[in-house]
């Protein structure tokens, strides 16, 4: 069971159970959710662009119960991160937790 981690606002996950669908901002602007394919670079994603935001989840999405396409592609510093081409099943989320829970 592979995992990648998204990072998404409790209100948006409340709302996505309702639809069975994650379906951030990005996926419209950008074509993709973003995702990070492990803990190191899920906690330096979370401080760079979380830091101070309080109600922010962890979702931990097993990749081979994905409804849509992944992707694994080099960001502008080459770093390779794995990306979700549809929207976000809530049933390939197999687990939930607050940010701070890793520190």
């Amino acid at each position: 069971m592979p995992i990648i981690y998204h990072l998404i606002r409790r209100a948006d996950w409340e709302a996505a159970n309702s639809t069975g669908e994650v379906k951030p901002t990005s996926l419209e602007e950008e074509g993709f959710i973003h995702c990070s394919r492990d803990e190191e670079q899920l906690r330096a994603v979370a401080r760079r662009l979380y830091s101070g935001i309080a109600d922010m989840l962890v979702l931990e999405v097993d990749t081979e119960l994905l409804a849509s396409p992944l992707k694994y592609e080099p960001s502008r510093s080459g770093e390779i991160y794995p990306h979700i081409y549809g929207p976000l099943n809530t049933d390939g989320v197999v687990g939930v937790r607050a940010i701070e829970s890793y520190g």
